[in-house]
């Protein structure tokens, strides 16, 4: 066997080909949904899937108010934040995000919940906030994004 002839195929910023997604979030398990949805944001699931690039998709999340979780995780479970001042740790939960993304001063297309819980599946440092930006997560059924041409795609069909 001539180990010359297989050449690893790397992705490059002229050849990456980005597509737009929508996904449907309705009755779907948080942690299980952004998985997949961090898996297509990194690019995973393509054939020419290069590490150090961004050759993922752009996702759009619609109906992000239907997502489930199982138990009462909506309520106990606490994610943590520090402000950098002595005694400025805070806590909220699940369902403090989800009544936060209602509110007018949150911008459109970014879900507080979503973004805290896909940012931790995606690589620390400039890959990964560059990533996150090609998330849209939306409340209601319509998004703004129809001029980019997006195919709904099944979130169950995606391993």
């Amino acid at each position: 066997m001539d180990t010359l002839s297989y050449k690893t195929q790397s992705a490059t910023p002229a050849t990456i080909n980005k597509q737009w997604v929508v996904i449907d979030a309705t009755d779907q398990v948080l942690g299980r949904l952004c998985s997949k949805v961090a898996k297509i944001l990194r690019g995973k699931n393509k054939p020419g899937y290069t590490p150090y690039l961004d050759c993922g998709d752009n996702v759009i999340i619609i109906n992000a108010e239907k997502v489930i979780m199982n138990g009462d995780k909506m309520t106990k479970r606490e994610y943590l934040r520090y402000t950098g001042y002595p005694g400025g740790q805070r806590t909220f939960t699940p369902s403090d995000l989800m009544a936060k993304s209602f509110k007018k001063t949150v911008k459109a297309g970014r879900h507080p919940l979503f973004i805290k819980v896909v940012k931790g599946m995606l690589p620390k440092g400039p890959l990964g906030a560059a990533l996150l930006n090609n998330l849209y997560v939306y409340n209601g059924a319509e998004h703004g994004h129809e001029a980019n041409n997006p195919t709904v795609i099944d979130i169950n069909k995606v391993k």
